[in-house]
């Protein structure tokens, strides 16, 4: 009996020891809830979710190369490619729009500035995709990281599709209207000797630059808390002021790149994560109301 006791003491005793990395919580009962937690568990479990590197790299390389091939295979349409420059032209008039070669003109008074303009369009696009893109794999909850990619793939799909529905040469072909091609004048350009066998300089409808550059905005400030998460949305506004000031793009190129970005984030599941309208509050107010 005295055993039954001494062991019956010890159990209690050992019951009473705090659990490392445990809560206690007291139930309404009065019974004593343990509740045990790791630090490393999330950072565990955000990985045992992780997309798989290899398979995304694959899914994203398959994903130019198709858009690559895409491109070059409706090249060659001059004729109609100039024709529909000169529509998009008009129509930018009717609306009203300011006119990319009087801005670019004003540019051109300091040749550095549109110089850096070009090593913006040549320099920035890809790698900060491909950045975004790693950091969200890497330190983003994997949904995040999941809606972003595929709000990319969805997005280039459609550029394609407007591609190869319309040819469109970019305003730097367009010598008539004064237009100065600053990447070939000034330098570094995209587009060497042999630009025509490996990509499609009549696929200026719309722009992936701008359009890239929206999505990256959209996304870092949808799921992201800092105050300082603001600081993207210049991002996609540079981005819009080069393409016009290099003579790329047409605003209507940026205008088309937002409404497919906009058809873009319909038809693509929105994580439970992701707060279905963006929140223009500070966070702290949003947390306090």
């Amino acid at each position: 009996m005295a055993d039954d006791v001494d062991l019956g003491a010890r159990r209690a005793r050992h019951a009473e020891r705090p659990v490392p990395g445990a809560e206690t919580a007291v139930a309404a009962d009065g019974l004593a809830v343990i509740h045990t937690h790791d630090a490393g568990t999330s950072q565990l479990d955000r990985r045992a979710v992780r997309p798989d590197l290899t398979r995304e790299a694959l899914l994203l390389l398959g994903l130019f190369i198709a858009y690559r091939l895409g491109r070059m295979a409706v090249a060659g349409h001059d004729e109609l490619a100039f024709s529909n420059a000169t529509w998009i032209w008009d129509f930018e008039r009717f609306l009203h729009l300011p006119s990319e070669e009087t801005m670019q003109d004003w540019a051109l008074h300091w040749p550095s500035l549109v110089k850096s303009a070009n090593w913006y369009y040549v320099g920035v696009h890809f790698p900060i995709t491909l950045a975004f893109l790693a950091w969200y794999w890497w330190k983003r909850p994997a949904p995040e990281y999941r809606w972003a990619r595929q709000l990319i793939i969805v997005i280039t799909a459609l550029a394609l599709v407007l591609h190869v529905a319309m040819p469109l040469a970019p305003p730097r072909m367009l010598n008539g209207l004064g237009f100065l091609d600053t990447m070939n004048v000034l330098g570094p350009t995209a587009y060497g000797e042999n630009a025509g066998t490996v990509a499609n300089q009549f696929a200026a409808m719309p722009s992936l630059h701008v359009g890239w550059a929206l999505l990256i905005a959209v996304v870092v400030v949808r799921t992201l808390d800092s105050r300082w998460r603001w600081l993207i949305v210049a991002h996609p506004i540079v981005t819009m002021l080069v393409v016009v000031v290099t003579a790329n793009h047409y605003w209507m190129d940026g205008i088309v790149a937002g409404l497919l970005l906009g058809l873009a984030l319909v038809v693509t599941a929105r994580p439970p994560e992701v707060a279905p309208v963006i929140s223009w509050r500070w966070p702290r107010a949003a947390a306090t109301a």
